[in-house]
């Protein structure tokens, strides 16, 4: 894989999809926050479905502070690990509260200090409610990172880092999320979908399907 390869997939995943996004519904980087902390081993299907419903009920700090530990589990118990997650989140609300005057964040110490926010979570929330080039690798980026050489890697942070320094700089800002809509549904786990890829040709993964 070499630095006019590279150039090529991004601008072909760039043509595919000019404005991606992530998947998850919100509408402030609050929403956002609690939307990727409830995403920790869940869908982001489900995950909206829950904010449907809490949302409109409680979405700043202060409202879920009110709602409580017991009230936001009724919310979100469609969700796995909800308990954690729950208490977790009424941790950080009260961080936001006292610490932050309310609002979320915009710097990488002060959002991995927050109960439930690790790196992933505050590479997204950088991203894509503070616009920075960031890249959060989860398992499907990890996946198309190492199964087509883009930037292969022995754990996550190997592949961030690799992508940072080798991804182009005018596709870094949406590249993650030009990377994990191609995880999710076409470079797939089991059967990566290669026949209806756009990036096939450049790709070097070695057996690749006519899926």
């Amino acid at each position: 894989m070499n630095k006019e390869k590279r150039a090529e997939i991004f601008r072909r995943l760039r043509e595919h999809n000019p404005a991606p996004t992530t998947e998850l519904h919100y509408s402030t980087p609050f929403e956002l926050l609690i939307a990727v902390v409830l995403s920790a081993q869940a869908t982001d299907r489900g995950v909206n479905k829950a904010t449907a419903k809490l949302f409109p009920v409680a979405n700043t700090p202060e409202a879920i502070l009110t709602l409580g530990e017991e009230g936001l589990k009724e919310h979100i118990k469609t969700i796995g690990l909800f308990n954690s997650k729950a208490a977790n989140i009424i941790k950080l609300c009260r961080i936001l509260v006292d610490r932050h005057g309310g609002e979320v964040p915009r710097t990488r110490q002060e959002l991995e200090a927050l109960p439930g926010v690790g790196r992933k979570t505050a590479n997204v929330i950088l991203n894509t409610a503070f616009g920075e080039a960031t890249m959060a690798v989860d398992t499907h980026i990890f996946r198309v990172a190492n199964r087509t050489g883009l930037a292969p890697g022995k754990n996550v942070r190997e592949v961030e880092e690799r992508f940072m320094r080798w991804t182009p700089r005018q596709f870094l800002q949406d590249a993650h999320h030009w990377l994990i809509l191609h995880g999710r549904y076409v470079c797939v786990a089991r059967k990566p979908r290669c026949g209806a890829c756009v990036i096939h040709d450049l790709c070097e993964y070695r057996d690749k399907t006519e899926v």
